[in-house]
Formats: C-alpha cells, structure tokens, sequence
C-alpha cells in the first residue's frame, strides 16, 4: 500500500489586517514587519467564524477536488492548536458536516508540524491497509490567542485551513513512484518554553497567548528543518538536487531561506505563501500545498520536499511525488 494525494483544499477568512493596520494598533512599522519577517497580510477569522468553520470549508473543497463524499472517507485527522472546544474533538465537527456516519475523527496536536504529524498517521494506516481514503486538515484561529499588544507575536499569525484527501496508490501510480516516500517526525520537550502560551486548562484555566523567544527559535528552527529534510532525503533515497520544490512551513522567511540555503535549494523552488497569510500555524503546509497546485507551480511527477517546526519543541519532513 502506498498514499498519494487525491484533493486539496483551502480556506481564508475574508478579513484582511495589513502591516499599515497594525501600526493603529501597536508600536510598530510596516518596514519593521516586512525586513525581519517577509509578511505583509493576513487573515483574521470573523467572531461568528471558528476553526471548525474553517476546517468544514476547507475539508468540502478537498473532497471535492478528489470527486469524493464523506462516504468515501474512512478517518478524519484535524491537527489545530486553537480548537473549538475543550471536548470534544473539532474533527468531529468537520465528520458530521460532510456526512461521514462511520469511522472515526479526531484531533491532533503538535503546533506548527501538527499537519505533518497527521499526514504521518494517515499514511501509515493507509500502508497498513487499515484505511483506504483519509482526510487530513491543519486549521487554526490564532488570532483568538495573540495579544494584541505585544508587537512581537501579533504581527506574526494568521488564521486559515488547509486540507488533503489521502487515498490507496493504484497499480499505474505506484508504477509512476507517485505517493509519499516517507514522513519523519520529531519533538524535544526540553524547549518548549520557547514557543509556548500563558495559559493552559489544566493550569489556568484559560487559553492564555502566545509566548516565544524568537532568536532562540530561530536559532533552533534553521537547524532543525534543515536535519530532518537530510533526514527524509537520505533515508528515501533521494538527492537533494532532484527534489522540484520545497514547501515549508510559513513561519518567517528569514527561516525559510536560511533553511534553503543549508539544503541547497534556490529559492526559486521554494512556495511562498507568508507575504499574504503570515504564520498559521498546522495550517501553513497545506495552504501552502494548495496554492502550489492549484498555480500549477506543483505538478503531477514532481518530487516535493516538506519540513515545518513548531512549539514542543515538534519538527517533521515529508518527501512526495504528485
């Protein structure tokens, strides 16, 4: 058995803050933002949006692109650091408005790669044989849990969804070597008070905001990405130099080229999705997968290098042909 990608999809809120916006509301500069991140916009969910508004919209486009229902589909896993509820599982939310009255839906949680976590979960049950179709969404509010008033974090997030069906490789496409090669993740909890929140429901009772140390992150994050990139190349089998494009996590773009330039890739084979959409968190890789495919920057035969990095500390790094 061997995973491909059968659909993506994607969804923005309408709501659109600009660097010039936030200099109303913080100490701050649209060159400021622009020179030590490479954001420009983002998104920002309405009060009467949620991450499961989010998640819904862009699981029905997903499911759509790949000609399917929700009786197609065997397992949804929603990776999010801002879920809609305590209890239960926004996932589940997401099974009942597409109509998938069977199987079984559930969260993940691993900040920024939590999208990559959950592709790695999905693809070792489809190669296991036990599920055939597998949605996977990384869907994120974080502006429900930024401080408006720290310079530092606010301008950093965004809000979106992106999703993947994942389906059984047929024989034509495993003979083509479509499919994902090969998923790796990674956490260290000796750092997770770098990238962490105030507050917790266990601790405070609270959602609390984002805390981060940026030059240590930083620091952490170029070498981190760029390790399990050499990671998943040299135990695929794949040099670098044959890889099409890198989609990374949509972090900071300081991060993003650094990490290219360790691996060796231009940037021009890099999918750049931060200038509009700034820092979603689980949701970046798949927006960011999206945007490439549906550009048609991304085509069918390529071979796609992922890796993201995020509080946990948690890190991953996906390799796969369209």
């Amino acid at each position: 058995m061997k995973a491909v990608i059968r659909g993506v999809g994607h969804y923005l809120p309408k709501r659109v803050l600009t660097n010039f916006d936030l200099e109303k509301m913080v100490e701050t500069s649209d060159t400021w933002i622009r020179e030590r991140t490479g954001i420009q916009t983002r998104h920002i969910a309405a009060e009467d949006e949620y991450t499961s508004t989010l998640a819904i919209n862009a699981a029905k486009e997903a499911l759509a692109d790949a000609e399917m229902t929700g009786e197609d589909i065997d397992m949804i896993i929603l990776a999010t650091t801002t879920p809609d509820d305590t209890t239960p599982a926004t996932a589940v939310k997401v099974q009942e408005a597409i109509n998938m009255m069977h199987g079984c839906a559930f969260d993940v949680q691993a900040a920024c790669s939590g999208f990559m976590y959950a592709m790695s979960v999905a693809n070792q049950y489809i190669i296991s044989g036990s599920a055939r179709n597998v949605l996977i969404i990384g869907a994120e509010t974080l502006s429900r849990i930024v401080d408006w008033k720290d310079r530092n974090t606010c301008v950093l997030f965004g809000d979106g969804a992106g999703a993947a069906v994942l389906g059984v490789a047929t024989k034509e496409e495993e003979a083509s070597g479509a499919g994902i090669l090969d998923v790796i993740i990674h956490s260290d909890g000796r750092f997770r008070h770098l990238l962490t929140t105030t507050g917790g429901v266990s601790r405070t009772q609270t959602a609390g905001y984002v805390l981060m140390e940026g030059r240590e992150v930083f620091r952490h994050a170029v070498t981190n990405l760029a390790d399990v990139a050499d990671e998943v190349l040299k135990r695929a089998r794949v040099d670098v130099k044959d890889v099409d494009y890198l989609v990374p996590h949509q972090a900071n773009v300081r991060i993003i080229e650094g990490t290219a330039k360790k691996l060796g890739i231009g940037m021009d084979k890099v999918i750049l999705t931060l200038p509009q959409q700034g820092n979603t968190s689980a949701a970046s890789i798949p927006l960011a997968l999206y945007e490439g495919i549906k550009s048609g920057q991304l085509q069918r035969g390529q071979l796609i290098l992922l890796d993201a990095m995020g509080g946990g500390f948690t890190w991953a790094g996906a390799l796969i042909r369209l």
